[in-house]
């Protein structure tokens, strides 16, 4: 668990996934998130496939990395094509992934589905050196499905467990960070996202064992700590 009070404001920054996930917006939208990500030195930027050669471009010697999304935002097409995306997405730069799991699968109660899915995506990433991170999208999930998901992302051998995409009905609850830290352990990375605005609100993740936090308010976040 990660002490708040002794928290420095370089060391909240280092804990941020600055994002952008949106289906439009001109080229300087990225460049702008990456001059960010450099000036405040955030952990990473996460963004879609198609972005993530000109971001490792542009973030080259910075020490931030690229974060890509896989099967993004729904988790519903194949295995292979997820997988796919993710060796594009590695093989352009990316130091990061995450990847939706497949919630219908795992609601139809196949959970080997689930677990097999999970396990090549972060055999892939773990070859390649990079962080795999899996979302479950909670907001679709019943307490004893979030509970199950974090189960067979351990089994699997992923990096990190994550709340949300953003992008459904939902996102981030402290009641399901805390949850989540409880079902994967004290070793395991946990990344909240979705609806995290301002420094009280990432905080309040921290302090209920979130080890990440992705966010399109990092400037805001790291601004509002009274370092």
């Amino acid at each position: 668990m990660i002490d708040v009070e002794k928290m420095t404001r370089k060391q909240l920054a280092g804990l941020l996934d600055s994002t952008y996930l949106k289906a439009y917006g001109g080229p300087e939208i990225i460049e702008g998130l990456c001059r960010e990500a450099a000036a405040f030195g955030f952990a990473s930027v996460a963004v879609n496939g198609c972005e993530v050669a000109r971001c490792a471009a542009m973030l080259k010697g910075t020490g931030v990395k690229v974060t890509a999304v896989a099967g993004f935002p729904l988790g519903q097409m194949t295995t292979e094509a997820k997988l796919f995306e993710v060796r594009d997405a590695l093989a352009k730069g990316a130091g990061e992934v995450d990847i939706v799991q497949n919630v219908r699968r795992l609601q139809a109660g196949d959970t080997a589905y689930v677990r097999a899915e999970l396990a090549e995506f972060a055999k892939i990433c773990r070859g390649e050196g990079a962080i795999s991170k899996v979302i479950f999208e909670n907001c679709y999930l019943t307490r004893e499905e979030k509970i199950l998901s974090c189960k067979l992302a351990c089994e699997a051998g992923v990096d990190f467990v994550k709340t949300s995409t953003g992008f459904g009905t939902g996102g981030a609850t402290v009641e399901d960070v805390r949850l989540m830290r409880e079902a994967i352990g004290s070793e395991m990375g946990l990344k909240a996202a979705g609806g995290i605005r301002t420094c009280a609100d990432a905080l309040e993740m921290i302090r209920a064992g979130a080890t990440r936090l992705g966010t399109s308010a990092g400037r805001a976040i790291v601004e509002g700590f009274a370092a």
